[in-house]
């Protein structure tokens, strides 16, 4: 859900490298993923406290790169396959609405199939 200017600055910045003909659909996916995996790792083997510990240390600009980078390659996963992030998420919490519903699952982790 980066702004529009940002987004801009992100397709340019891969054009002038000419990154485009790397960056296939699959291969961002996979970027993708690879960089949610890197996010994971900042918190295994983590408590809470540890967490919220580094949190307010100079380990914080590294969770920060990482995110970014999982923004950065959903952006141009996005942008290449002509989705609006924007729509894209306001139909899914319809559905979730749906699948979901508060008086059922309020305060409840349970699964959409677990729940009656």
């Amino acid at each position: 859900m980066l702004e529009s200017s940002l987004l801009a600055q992100l397709i340019a910045f891969r054009k002038d490298r000419d990154w485009e003909q790397f960056h296939t659909p699959k291969d961002v996916a996979i970027s993708l993923s690879i960089e949610a995996a890197e996010l994971l790792e900042w918190f295994q083997w983590r408590s809470h406290d540890e967490v919220e510990a580094m949190l307010e240390s100079d380990k914080r600009e590294h969770l920060e790169d990482e995110v970014a980078d999982v923004a950065v390659y959903l952006s141009y996963l996005c942008h290449d396959l002509g989705i609006d992030l924007n729509q894209a998420v306001k139909k899914k919490m319809e559905k979730n609405a749906a699948k979901y519903p508060q008086d059922k699952v309020k305060g409840r982790a349970d699964k959409y199939n677990e729940y009656s």
